[in-house]
């Protein structure tokens, strides 16, 4: 981890990425019936994508956050900007994207499968004031990045000034892809989907190769999640809750939510920091459509509490 001693941060993390407003539709049947013009569904809209789901997260369990990332001059866009600021989220770094406030349609079927239709307006092609976004991250002790093309130009920034670099790759289909590098080689600790893989570990091994202090984490939905570090590899199984999945949208930016929390901030060891992730991911599939209601420090610390008696 890279530590820079300075007088006073008033921010614990900054969220980088994209955030925008999600329609979630929800099929009736079993799938969509394309000999009907008309299908009559369950459409809800939310202030969503992965910063979003991120930054509400950290705020929700009442860490100092910022954002930094593009919304539209437009309603949805001034919609999210006073969302996050009744949140408590500093908004500095919320800059305009001429193209409009990104959009994602996600056809959610009823067997759990996700389709996902996303709009990310201009974010391959814009760039942030530099010199705002490190004023920024200077007043923070973690950076928690996703994959807007223009972050990148932030990773450096980030690793100057000491921040420990958390990546969120999401779902990996090609650890070679170039698109990823410049993110792959700035994390101090790496997250990704192992939806694309049904045995993670050779991928773990690929982004820890020569990296032996970094540490990864993988969501593996209903299978649980992985944790390497300089201690192995080691796989946990799902936490279990009283409330059903409905929605697995959020839920590896809660993994990542919680995992940081306890790794980074509360000292806990890494293990214990992967059963908080799982326990703010389940919450987050209790929720159906949108960013509304994500897990509190009060409720995580009860059920992180009822995991250890259980084990023990």
């Amino acid at each position: 981890m890279h530590h820079l001693s300075r007088s006073g941060p008033d921010l614990d993390v900054v969220v980088v990425g994209n955030i925008g407003i999600d329609t979630n539709v929800y099929l009736p049947g079993q799938d969509i019936d394309f000999s009907r013009e008309a299908n009559f569904t369950d459409n809800l809209d939310g202030v969503g994508q992965a910063g979003g789901y991120s930054a509400r997260g950290w705020a929700r369990l009442g860490y100092r956050t910022a954002f930094i990332g593009c919304v539209g001059d437009d309603f949805s866009g001034r919609h999210i900007r006073a969302t996050l600021e009744r949140d408590g989220i500093d908004t500095t770094g919320l800059f305009i994207d001429p193209a409009g406030t990104s959009r994602s349609v996600n056809l959610m079927y009823r067997d759990g499968r996700r389709k996902n239709f996303y709009d990310g307006k201009s974010h391959m092609s814009l760039m942030p004031d530099l010199e705002m976004c490190r004023r920024v991250l200077e007043r923070a002790r973690l950076v928690h990045v996703h994959l807007p093309n223009w972050a990148r130009h932030l990773l450096p920034i980030a690793r100057e000034l000491g921040l420990t670099v958390a990546v969120d790759l999401q779902d990996v289909a090609d650890p070679d892809d170039p698109y990823r590098r410049d993110f792959i080689e700035a994390a101090d600790i790496l997250f990704f989907s192992g939806v694309n893989h049904g045995d993670p570990r050779r991928l773990i091994e690929r982004f820890r190769a020569g990296r032996p202090e970094r540490v990864v984490v993988v969501g593996m939905g209903a299978d649980g999640a992985a944790l390497a570090d300089r201690n192995g590899v080691r796989v946990a199984p799902p936490v279990t809750m009283a409330a059903p999945v409905v929605d697995t949208n959020g839920a590896g930016d809660g993994l990542a939510v919680g995992f940081l929390s306890g790794y980074v901030f509360d000292e806990g060891d890494a293990d214990r920091a992967l059963r908080r992730g799982q326990i703010v991911a389940r919450h987050t599939c209790t929720l159906r459509g949108k960013s509304e209601g994500l897990i509190d420090r009060e409720a995580l610390e009860r059920h992180d509490g009822s995991c250890r008696r259980r084990q023990g």
